[in-house]
């Protein structure tokens, strides 16, 4: 990856929906381990389905009041980790899904499976194939362990509601590459 440029931090100072919109078809990595991401979803202070909605601040998401470019690692039904980027204004985006890469055979390890589709398709998959813990609760997008690099070229991207949620179901806030296998969901047909 060393010829692809890194995604500078002010990449992050936008709105979510801007940012999540735009992770789409960049490649994210661990510690070198990762791939393409192709779904992402975008939560606001103003969004009911926000660990921030009208920002309030606790423990648990105390990094989505800090600077944008920073990890916020959470775990959910006490077990999965989820991995968002902060975005700017109380915000983040989610990183759903990514096409595995680079280290598969790591990824294979961690998830018990040599099935690429399931290596990150889904927060909680994404997070145990790559690594990730609330060790990197709080730390920089832009250096070790993780590595952004800009997307090689246009993607086509569906949007649609997001998943899971009981709060704001209707909002159109979930983005993911068009057609790509490695989605944890399908879109809508439009």
């Amino acid at each position: 990856m060393p010829s692809r440029k890194h995604l500078p931090k002010h990449f992050f100072a936008r709105d979510a929906d801007t940012v999540a919109r735009a992770l789409i078809g960049t490649t994210l990595t661990v510690g070198g381990v990762g791939g393409i991401i192709v779904e992402t979803e975008s939560y606001d202070s103003t969004d009911p389905a926000s660990h921030a909605f009208e920002r309030r601040q606790t423990g648990r998401n105390a990094v989505m009041f800090g600077a944008p470019g920073h990890a916020y690692v959470y775990r959910i039904y006490g077990m999965h980790w989820c991995l968002n980027f902060v975005c700017a204004d109380v915000s983040a985006v989610l990183i759903r899904a990514l096409e595995p890469r680079l280290g598969t055979a790591k990824m294979q390890a961690r998830r018990g499976t040599e099935v690429e589709r399931l290596l990150c398709s889904g927060p909680g998959r994404l997070c145990q194939a790559l690594g990730i813990s609330d060790a990197q609760n709080g730390k920089a997008l832009t250096a070790p362990p993780f590595a952004l690099y800009r997307a090689t070229g246009t993607a086509e991207i569906s949007v649609g509601p997001r998943i899971g949620l009981t709060k704001a179901v209707d909002l159109q806030r979930r983005f993911g590459l068009a057609r790509s296998p490695f989605l944890s969901q399908r879109f809508p047909k439009a």
